[in-house]
């Protein structure tokens, strides 16, 4: 169930619409209003939270997600696609840990709806967790935590820098959300009640919902081509930066060999691991996909940005969809 959440009388005032539209860098998150206290929960009104069926991996981190609409606005639905979202509206995400049994947050990255575009910046929050701040160049903070599996953790979490986040949010030039698709928003009702509070013009008809990658109930197909339509297909797309390669992760593409089976690639280099096959049936190990995604060597690990560790859940998932090929 998706929430909408109101001020009070004594709450500070509601979101900087003239800051989202305004030609500026803004300095600090708070800026934005986007919320209501200075740490970042409690959204501010007409902030809605919402979730991905399968999102993408970033280290295992916590992920929260807002979509921010001025008022009297919606976002078009556009079948299983992206939501199309007007000028002025904000999408935020804020990144984070349970550490010592608190969750702490480590960035929040806006995607601001300007008139001439849409535009990523990443903000990094201070040791008393009471604003973000912008860095441009992006930062390195330490981090110990434990996995999903039960293992200890402790890395160099990555926040990517203002570039990094234009390159993995380019469609044919331009920047554009990657979430927010409506076959990825399809679990709890979600986009029903996107719909009842006006969030989006319809509840549309979805035709290829990606399943939650780790439901078991779901074919495993499905779930592996969700899987690298999250995590790889806003690169490998036909208008992404890696169209030149060929290999192209959308979920609903239907040709074999353009989504990897027995498709050499482009260029040879260590990037292949001298294996013939983006995806070589019944062989995961002789797989460039596998190859790349149990890597961290940053000339061949896929995806370059986001991952400083391997995922190891999804690799198992990719492997098994391999091995089961015929």
């Amino acid at each position: 169930m998706v929430l909408a959440f109101s001020a009070g009388a004594n709450q500070p005032a509601g979101v900087a619409d003239a800051v989202i539209l305004s030609d500026g860098l803004p300095r600090s998150l708070s800026d934005y209003r986007f919320f209501k206290d200075s740490a970042g929960w409690q959204p501010n009104d007409r902030v809605t939270p919402y979730s991905l069926n399968t999102p993408l991996f970033t280290d295992y981190a916590d992920k929260y997600r807002f979509i921010y609409l001025p008022e009297g606005q919606q976002a078009k639905a556009n079948g299983d696609g992206l939501l199309e979202f007007p000028v002025g509206s904000a999408l935020i995400k804020s990144f984070g840990y349970e550490i010592d049994g608190k969750p702490r947050l480590l960035e929040t990255r806006v995607l601001l709806h300007r008139a001439d575009g849409w535009l990523a910046l990443p903000y990094v929050w201070n040791e008393a967790q009471t604003e973000a701040v912008l860095k441009v160049a992006g930062a390195r903070i330490a981090v110990s935590f434990t996995d999903p599996s039960g293992k200890q953790r402790s890395i160099n979490y990555g926040v990517p820098n203002k570039n990094q986040c234009k390159e993995c949010h380019a469609l044919s030039d331009a920047v554009v959300p990657l979430g927010p698709k409506a076959r990825n928003l399809t679990h709890d009702g979600q986009l029903a009640d996107f719909a009842k509070l006006g969030l989006i013009d319809q509840n549309p008809k979805v035709e290829y919902r990606i399943p939650v990658w780790g439901e078991t109930s779901a074919p495993l197909n499905d779930r592996a081509r969700g899987y690298l339509d999250v995590n790889c297909a806003h690169c490998h797309n036909i208008n992404g930066s890696a169209s030149n390669s060929g290999l192209f992760l959308t979920y609903e593409e239907k040709m074999p060999v353009r989504f990897g089976i027995n498709k050499r690639p482009v260029a040879a280099g260590r990037g292949s691991g001298n294996h013939d096959f983006d995806i070589a049936p019944g062989d995961p190990d002789g797989s460039i996909m596998i190859y790349r995604l149990n890597s961290l060597d940053p000339g061949i690990s896929m995806p370059e940005v986001g991952r400083s560790i391997v995922h190891d859940e999804g690799v198992a998932l990719l492997s098994r969809w391999i091995a089961e090929m015929e």
